[in-house]
């Protein structure tokens, strides 16, 4: 952050003889400007440096010996490598057919939540409901998926109810067609109190004699949301769809890697953990970055083609029509 800092000085020094307005208008930002100094330096050398590494995916790199200065050059030979890999293609159906299962199952919960939060009366019930909610953003997978598989494995507190009755017992931590149901019902507890937020604070923004007005022209509870509620809200839900879309290729890694063994690599198998086990936990490292160039631009294709789907719309999402 020391050459920053030194052009924050010089500029400062420069538009002192530059007027009073403009010196006025350099000293309100410069504070702002120096405090987002560390956030510069941290995003910097975590997210971009590291992308220098990408060289690896056009060599034939040799993470104990030559390193990426010695490693040979191979051009495209690990892209083609990809391509050519049947398997990456069925990972990569099976990882897009669980995010858009994810999408469906998951992306309108915090909308409802949200939505009954809003509509009840007494702030303490409301405040006390929304903490409920946001609680299990908190824990980490391992005790998500243990909560599960005391539900609803086969020695589950379901599957011994069922059994005492005389019925046939089940296990659902191990069914491979139920796989990405599973995954979506684990994301619904743990992070759908987060989403929650997000539309809370849109919700609150609403002008309330919208409301009012809409109330004197008959408009019950529904025709209310319906047309105020919603619409105030379509600006929030594009932009979240957008970015939710982009993420496509972003499944958590860890809920899958635990549960993995469980239902066979057939069904829980996504393009991060097909990575793990073909590049980097067999040292192909120039394989498993060349898969990562490929999942980069796979989501930055459908982060432009979900933002001309919301331009359709009428919505903003990500960036403004040019």
């Amino acid at each position: 952050t020391q050459p920053i800092a030194g052009v924050v000085f010089v500029l400062d020094g420069v538009l002192m003889g530059a007027g009073d307005g403009a010196y006025l208008a350099w000293a309100m930002l410069r504070t702002l400007l120096l405090m987002v100094l560390p956030v510069l330096a941290l995003l910097t050398l975590f997210n971009y440096v590291p992308l220098l590494g990408n060289v690896v995916a056009f060599q034939d790199y040799d993470v104990y010996g030559a390193g990426i200065s010695g490693s040979p050059f191979v051009g495209f030979d690990n892209f083609d490598r990809i391509f050519s890999d049947h398997r990456f293609w069925e990972v990569l159906a099976n990882t897009l057919i669980i995010f858009f299962t994810q999408l469906v199952l998951f992306f309108p919960i915090p909308i409802a939540i949200a939505l009954l939060i809003n509509s009840v009366m007494s702030s303490r019930v409301r405040a006390w409901v929304q903490a409920v909610v946001y609680l299990p953003h908190f824990f980490s997978w391992v005790l998500v998926i243990t909560v599960f598989q005391q539900m609803l494995g086969g020695a589950g507190l379901i599957a011994q109810w069922l059994r005492q009755r005389g019925y046939d017992g089940f296990d659902l931590m191990t069914d491979p067609g139920f796989f990405k149901f599973l995954l979506s019902a684990q994301l619904v507890w743990k992070d759908a109190g987060w989403g929650v937020i997000v539309f809370l604070a849109a919700l609150a923004a609403v002008n309330r004699e919208l409301y009012e007005s809409a109330a004197v022209d008959g408009a019950g509870r529904w025709r209310r949301m319906w047309h105020v509620t919603l619409p105030a809200l379509r600006p929030v839900i594009a932009l979240l769809l957008v970015l939710r879309v982009g993420s496509a290729l972003n499944l958590d890694f860890e809920q899958i890697l635990l549960q993995r063994d469980q239902v066979g690599a057939g069904a829980s198998e996504v393009l991060d953990t097909y990575i793990w086990w073909t590049g980097i936990n067999t040292g192909d490292f120039g394989y498993a970055a060349a898969a990562g160039i490929f999942k980069g631009l796979f989501c930055v294709l459908m982060v432009i083609a979900a933002n001309k789907v919301a331009h359709m719309l009428g919505e903003q999402g990500v960036y403004s029509r040019t």
